[in-house]
């Protein structure tokens, strides 16, 4: 079995890797990837692997290297628990040609991968969609699940927890690395939800694109942050790009209410400890939120309405995304590459899909 390798000390260090697939203990299933979606996502992912754990979920062989999780969909192709063999299933995975799960707390949408190592990390990540029982699931849209579900649910949440919280006060909520697909995501939910406004920041390159989207009250490239308007504002980082944090905060500084970092895309150009004024910035933890929203609405209420609203942005989305499909993890280590370093446009959108035997 293959699987991308990376360096925890240098995440542009990668490489592909054999590994021998152990047989299966009772309780356990085999599943072989089938396809995979790669974004900036899996740059944050990779950025922030040691810090908020994303290097635990699959653990390598060797503790200086990673395995990149991954949202696909895969089959399962060996079985020893109750999930029958064929079964196409949804969720977080390494990338690699099959991984071993442990099935628990089975229900006919969803079950969980109760291994041991497993237990403590986030229960969002350890779900799994069991597509045939997804209301309304054709697979016409498979593609566009792995490469948008995750974001816009995060998108959805991210949302969701400024309206629930009044929007801190702000006047207007400022948006970093607006031409990602999670910004984008968050956007168009956030005006759904009644944000007072929107101003988006990008690159130079990006403007256009942006400014095509409508979604924002205002774009501004970069340097324009010295001249956003000083009235009480969220500031959402989806860059974690410290030099543009830095100016924002001293533009606002007295006017920031809250600054929350969502992602590590510009992962090369973050600085850790950095003196920065105003607020300090926190780290958006999504489950945190969809937590406190299971205990409020009870039981499978917020997955649905996530489910809705990354469906329907989704199919929105096609309308500026280009797809492309890729064959094989030797071409998925070249995509990475290619998103870690930054050479992508806002409009791409990367499946992988691996051939099974």
């Amino acid at each position: 079995m293959q699987a991308l390798s990376l360096s925890r000390s240098d995440i542009l260090i990668s490489g592909l890797v054999a590994t021998a697939e152990a047989p299966l203990a009772e309780g356990e299933v085999r599943l072989a990837l089938e396809q995979f979606a790669l974004t900036a996502n899996n740059v944050t992912y990779a950025a922030t692997g040691g810090v908020l754990g994303y290097w635990n979920f699959f653990p390598a062989e060797s503790i200086e290297q990673g395995r990149l999780p991954v949202w696909g969909i895969a089959e399962v192709v060996e079985s020893r628990a109750e999930i029958p063999v064929g079964e196409r299933v949804f969720g977080f995975f390494p990338m690699a040609g099959s991984v071993v799960m442990r099935p628990g707390r089975v229900r006919p949408t969803a079950w969980t991968d109760v291994t041991e190592h497993r237990r403590e990390l986030p229960p969002v990540y350890n779900e799994y969609f069991r597509l045939a029982g997804i209301p309304g699931h054709d697979g016409d849209d498979d593609e566009l699940m792995g490469l948008l579900y995750p974001l816009y649910a995060t998108s959805w949440v991210l949302a969701d927890y400024l309206m629930d919280n009044g929007w801190f006060g702000a006047e207007q909520v400022v948006i970093g690395s607006a031409s990602s697909k999670t910004a984008i995501g968050f956007m168009a939910m956030a005006r759904e939800m009644g944000v007072p406004g929107l101003v988006a920041l990008t690159s130079s390159g990006n403007l256009g694109f942006v400014e095509s989207l409508g979604l924002a009250d205002q774009v501004l490239s970069y340097p324009e942050a010295s001249g956003l308007e000083q009235t009480p504002s969220v500031y959402v980082d989806m860059s974690g790009n410290t030099n543009v944090r830095r100016a924002v905060h001293t533009r606002l500084e007295a006017e920031l209410t809250k600054s929350i970092a969502v992602g590590l895309s510009h992962w090369d150009k973050f600085e850790q400890g950095a003196d920065i004024p105003g607020v300090a910035a926190e780290f958006f933890f999504a489950p945190a939120q969809i937590k406190k929203r299971r205990d409020e609405w009870g039981p499978g209420v917020v997955e649905g309405k996530v489910m809705a609203a990354w469906r329907k942005h989704a199919r929105a989305s096609t309308a500026w995304l280009t797809l492309t499909r890729h064959e094989g993890l030797a071409a998925a280590e070249q995509v990475y590459q290619r998103l870690a370093t930054g050479q992508t446009h806002p409009n791409e959108g990367h499946v992988v899909h691996l051939k099974t035997s």
